[in-house]
């Protein structure tokens, strides 16, 4: 059995296991672990839980917790990253490259730096890879990546006036589909259902289960319905309010809970807004009698 902490190397990144059976760990503290580019400095995002080894394989190490030094040398590369990623982005645009530098990141000993870019296809970037290498003397990788990662590098503010989730708090991307912005009604306008990437917004899929679960217990539209006010047709639904605008005999339209909305009872069958039968009934039409032909 070991001790596994979760453990993600920025603000809203992706959450590794490590081996944490030599500590005593809790969220939020500052550790320094085994990375793929040797020692690297991290933050526990999730806490400490027993694992059996015997059926996991064997995960790298929590190397210690971070010292005062460590944190001031992790200060420090974020601002010599940054130092760094200036003078790339002169660079990019002095050899008219058609690629948007977004991010520099150092590996915690300063053995590599890594740029994160965006472009529409791909670049040939051999000639600025040497370019670098003679600024900054250190080992260089260039990484492409798509609109939502770089959305989530550079940050901003959403539609919703918050900071976007992918950059300040959402650890991994969640498939997010059309069929999940029909079922919130936003089909018709692309505007409201595109993030500041382009793509479809993530919270989308947040809120997905909440429209389909509370839809299922409204009627549909163009139904007809018992309403306060007598009987109407179902012309919208708002889904938050748990309400359905129906429009009656006048022509005027009204938004009624739906609690005070019921279908019409059809031949003994009383039908309520959530869709549930009331039971003992059916909505077939009665079997026309026969006629008797023998003359008796």
């Amino acid at each position: 059995m070991s001790l596994v902490v979760g453990v993600s190397f920025r603000r809203a990144g992706q959450i590794f296991p490590f081996d944490a059976s030599d500590f005593a760990l809790r969220v939020g503290d500052a550790v320094i672990v085994e990375g793929s580019r040797g020692e690297e400095f991290g933050q526990i995002k999730r806490a400490p839980a027993v694992r059996e080894d015997a059926a996991q394989q064997k995960l790298p190490r929590v190397l210690r917790l971070a010292t005062p030094d460590d944190v001031a040398l992790r200060d420090e590369n974020a601002r010599q990253a940054e130092l760094a990623l200036l003078r790339s982005r002169e660079r990019v645009q002095s050899r008219g490259l058609p690629m948007k530098l977004l991010r520099a990141e150092y590996a915690f000993d300063r053995s590599q730096i890594t740029f994160y870019f965006e472009a529409e296809g791909r670049i040939d970037f051999r000639e600025l890879v040497k370019d670098l290498a003679a600024q900054i003397r250190t080992r260089i990788q260039l990484h492409q990546v798509g609109a939502r990662d770089a959305a989530r590098l550079v940050g901003g503010i959403g539609p919703c006036g918050r900071a976007l989730c992918c950059s300040s708090w959402m650890p991994e991307f969640a498939p997010v589909t059309m069929k999940m912005a029909k079922e919130q009604s936003l089909f018709l306008n692309p505007t409201k259902f595109s993030g500041v990437c382009g793509k479809l917004m993530c919270c989308l899929r947040f809120e997905y289960d909440t429209y389909r679960e509370t839809k299922a217990q409204l009627p549909s539209v163009g139904a007809e319905v018992e309403t306060p006010l007598g009987r109407g047709r179902v012309t919208d639904l708002n889904v938050l309010k748990e309400a359905v605008l129906v429009t009656l005999p006048s022509g005027t339209i009204r938004e009624f809970p739906a609690t005070e909305v019921a279908r019409p009872v059809v031949r003994g069958c009383a039908v309520l807004a959530g869709g549930a039968c009331t039971g003992g009934c059916s909505t077939k039409s009665p079997a026309a009698p026969q006629s008797d032909e023998s003359g008796a």
